[in-house]
């Protein structure tokens, strides 16, 4: 999971509850804490810097790219670009992206690899259907085989 802040980690929560292990990335080591109470295992990484989530995708299924609400064109161009590049020989087999900014790039992976791919829409204010949304998503992405 990269991003999603507060919401993620109620995302994670609810994952975690029913059994899925969760791998959450955050830059900053003072929130490790948060995301363990949440029963992540937290990785220390900036998708500004995709090299440093390279290993964060050992033995994921989904990634979780959730930074919709960021305006940082690069983090939904050129960094999301590279960071699904990176998920072609990996055992990711599928990937929930938020918002819209980034949706070309997205669909261009779908294209080119055949990565299974869901897009959360979702209100990110309304905490409990964004976290349902989420999960919808997710589920979906488990049940494609790639």
């Amino acid at each position: 999971m990269v991003g999603g802040g507060c919401r993620g980690l109620a995302l994670a929560r609810s994952l975690v509850a029913d059994g899925h292990a969760v791998r959450a990335v955050t830059r900053e080591e003072s929130k490790r804490s948060l995301i363990e109470d949440a029963g992540c295992e937290c990785w220390i990484g900036d998708p500004d810097r995709i090299g440093t989530l390279r290993y964060a995708l050992e033995n994921a299924t989904v990634l979780l790219w959730l930074l919709g609400t960021v305006e940082a064109p690069e983090l939904h161009g050129s960094r999301l670009e590279m960071m699904l590049e990176r998920t072609v020989d990996t055992t990711v087999r599928g990937v929930l992206y938020e918002g819209r900014a980034g949706a070309a790039v997205v669909q261009a992976a779908h294209d080119r690899h055949g990565i299974p791919i869901a897009f959360l829409d979702e209100d990110p204010s309304d905490e409990t259907a964004w976290v349902a949304a989420a999960r919808s998503g997710i589920d979906a992405l488990l049940a494609t085989g790639r």
